[in-house]
């Protein structure tokens, strides 16, 4: 089993943002992070999500995926994610992103845990100060945010 803890943040909503993972599985550990220009807090939460994913190599492996983001795990575990995409996200913030998730999300096996943020975990905690680092080195531009 493959845990993934994600963590998504902007400085103001919109603002700078960032997102930060660590990856675990047996003995081996992988953080990741990136900042953006322009982006928002849901959509850091949810492209860590992405990323994630498109970081893993066998999708044969269940995955359990840790996110302080009521916002993501929701709309996965609740599965208001299928009747938004039935209706082409009309209405829906960050269709872009959904877009993205919805075929990894198919490609592997996974479950979603909320965790309470800021509240002792350590890993979510990691992920909460790689995403905050992450907005202080090289910004990229969220393109789906710019548009």
């Amino acid at each position: 089993m493959i845990k993934i803890y994600t963590d998504g943040s902007s400085r103001g909503n919109p603002g700078p943002g960032g997102y930060g993972i660590v990856l675990l599985y047996k003995d081996k550990r992988k953080e990741l992070s990136q900042g953006y220009k322009l982006t928002t807090n849901n959509r850091m939460e949810l492209l860590a999500v992405i990323k994630a994913l498109e970081a893993l190599k066998n999708n044969s492996i269940d995955i359990i995926i840790y996110s302080d983001s009521k916002y993501v795990v929701e709309s996965v575990e609740k599965g208001w994610i299928w009747n938004w995409e039935k209706v082409d996200f009309k209405k829906k913030q960050n269709p872009d992103l959904w877009k993205k998730f919805i075929p990894l999300y198919k490609k592997f096996k996974i479950k979603f845990e909320w965790v309470k943020g800021h509240s002792g975990n350590i890993e979510n905690e990691r992920c909460d100060e790689l995403a905050n680092t992450a907005q202080e080195r090289k910004l990229l531009i969220d393109e789906g945010y710019s548009k």
